[in-house]
């Protein structure tokens, strides 16, 4: 399967950190997108930082094409301008989407120090826990980065996904899921050629199989 990695949706309420417009789409990109995505199992839908875009635009497009998604907000910018609160965290759990974290601040985990690798690996899952009910057991590390003591810090957690970016697909039950980015620039021929382009090729080894079953019959 291919998991797509979205930022944020729609016209920014709040500044963006360099680079991060990177990352926003338009409404009408995120639509294409979604609309190339229903009805196919081959496919997961995931959302970092916590913008309230998640919850004011992306998801009831979501639930419109019942389609689920995993979110990744940012525990230390909970309430913040321009990104999720409490009652929106809860209202994505409600709507049958999953919540994992993505850190209290958006650090390199590679390179955290003590006190900061408790907040961003026991504090923040634990405070998104207390707002959702549900126990977080999926991370993405800020800028998909990790190295071999991120992921034993992970595995010690309790980790069941560990969710990064660099594209390509992967398979069900990985641990590890590489993701592709959403980019602002992201157009229909973008999205046939990583999703479309795909389910052509798995319609026709069907039909080349089924045709190889009619004639094993004769």
């Amino acid at each position: 399967m291919v998991i797509l990695a979205i930022g944020g949706v729609g016209r920014p309420v709040r500044a963006l950190d360099p680079g991060e417009n990177e990352t926003w789409v338009t409404v009408d990109q995120f639509e294409r997108v979604l609309d190339t995505v229903a009805g196919r199992d081959d496919v997961g839908l995931t959302f970092d930082d916590g913008n309230v875009s998640d919850v004011e635009i992306a998801l009831p497009k979501l639930v419109e094409r019942d389609l689920t998604a995993e979110f990744f907000p940012l525990a230390g910018r909970i309430g913040q301008r321009g990104f999720v609160d409490a009652d929106d965290v809860r209202s994505l759990t409600d709507a049958g989407m999953s919540i994992g974290s993505h850190g209290w601040e958006h650090r390199d985990w590679r390179r955290l120090d003590g006190r900061h690798a408790r907040r961003e690996l026991e504090a923040a899952p634990k405070l998104i826990e207390d707002l959702s009910g549900k126990p977080v057991r999926a991370y993405a590390p800020p800028f998909g980065a990790y190295d071999r003591r991120v992921l034993g810090r992970l595995r010690r957690s309790g980790a069941t996904r560990v969710y990064t970016t660099g594209g390509g697909e992967v398979s069900r039950d990985s641990w590890l899921r590489p993701r592709t980015e959403i980019r602002h620039d992201v157009d229909q021929d973008w999205i046939d050629s990583v999703l479309g382009e795909r389910d052509g090729l798995y319609r026709r080894a069907g039909r080349m199989m089924a045709r190889v079953v009619r004639l094993a019959r004769f």
